[in-house]
């Protein structure tokens, strides 16, 4: 997507032993591993979300809530990382996502920057062109959510964003742990609920007594704020969903670590050949019709710019897809750990820290 402003173009779990007080990540929640349907054959679900299919996942601990400004922070602090919005775009990276012959932007859009949101003065007639209310917007990033002038202090509950799927991965990688697969976070989403809509049931989203973090009023230019929210909620806000997980509807998107391909499932499906499919891990490159010169990887949960008129992404089947380098105000992450991987972290030598020496440029583009 960032190429694309810069440019102007009743689920059976099966039970595990409970790990004994003590032995668990702090603020993870242990969930059970087992077998669900994955994905809707609901015919007003995006097709991206067909068709449903049995999956088996191993048991993982998940991050309770979404990833907090302070939790980045303190990453930051400790590793000197510098986020993919605070660096200068590679225009050479850049052309790589874009029709041959696309025209090199001007330097003043080659600039550190990202994308924040601005409702419209009016209600547009056409609500596919989003450039109507995503802005590019140099000095944007996670300390600066709107841009210059704007900050997240006093904010440290809140999740953060403004992250890239690459900023996602490091911080993962210094927490000691991993962004989740696609069948992982869709499984953990359900909360032991099969076949169900939405994480908390069958109720349909409430304008009036909202769920979870969305939007209420006609998208994308007016918010009644019924929720109390009109952009991002601290974690916790809203109530948990049946692992007791945070969040895993609006507020914000999540990353997850596969690639996403629009036809990902059927495609799992026909190499299944009728068998389970056991601990998924996606696919092996990326395709959207949306974006054919994009890759992309998967993006779940919805976000506080969800509205029935538009979206609904807050379902837990929906899925969308984003290129790693983009950075939104509507994106963030949660992080998976699994057994292994706490056994591994117990072991090394404590306050080890890795510090990060990221000189990469960025390349970058965001989808709704």
């Amino acid at each position: 997507m960032l190429v694309g402003f810069i440019a102007g173009s009743g689920q059976a779990a099966v039970a595990h032993e409970p790990t004994r007080e003590g032995e668990s990540p702090s603020g993870m929640i242990w969930i059970p591993g087992g077998e669900f349907l994955m994905g809707t054959d609901d015919p007003a679900a995006w097709t991206a979300e067909r068709p449903v299919h049995r999956v088996r996942v191993s048991g993982f601990w998940m991050d309770q809530t979404e990833v907090t400004n302070g939790q980045f922070r303190a990453f930051v602090e400790a590793t000197g990382y510098v986020t993919t919005a605070e660096r200068q775009p590679d225009w050479e990276e850049m052309k790589k996502q874009l029709p041959p012959g696309t025209e090199r932007p001007p330097d003043g859009k080659l600039v550190p920057a990202s994308i924040v949101f601005r409702a419209p003065s009016s209600q547009p007639g056409d609500l596919e062109d989003i450039h109507q209310w995503w802005n590019w917007v140099p000095g944007a990033d996670w300390r600066h959510l709107q841009g210059p002038g704007s900050d997240t202090s006093g904010h440290d509950n809140y999740p953060v964003v403004q992250v890239s799927w690459d900023d996602a991965v490091a911080y993962a990688r210094w927490a000691g742990k991993r962004l989740p697969t696609e069948s992982e976070w869709e499984y953990a989403a359900r909360g032991g609920l099969d076949r169900k809509p939405f994480v908390w049931g069958d109720d349909a989203y409430s304008e009036t007594r909202p769920q979870c973090n969305a939007w209420q009023g006609e998208f994308p230019s007016r918010n009644t704020r019924a929720d109390g929210y009109e952009r991002t909620a601290p974690v916790k806000s809203f109530k948990p969903n049946g692992y007791g997980l945070y969040d895993m509807a609006g507020n914000v998107w999540e990353w997850c670590a596969d690639w996403y391909r629009f036809d990902a499932y059927r495609l799992r499906i026909a190499e299944s050949k009728g068998r389970l499919i056991v601990d998924p891990t996606g696919p092996s490159d990326s395709w959207d019709p949306d974006q054919p010169y994009t890759f992309e990887r998967v993006m779940r949960g919805g976000s506080f710019l969800c509205h029935p008129s538009y979206c609904s992404s807050y379902r837990p089947s929906a899925r969308r897809g984003n290129s790693p380098d983009t950075s939104t105000e509507h994106m963030g992450f949660r992080c998976v750990m699994t057994r292994e991987m706490w056994l591994a972290r117990r072991s090394s030598a404590p306050g080890t820290v890795e510090r990060i020496d990221d000189n990469r440029t960025r390349s970058n583009g965001s989808k709704r």
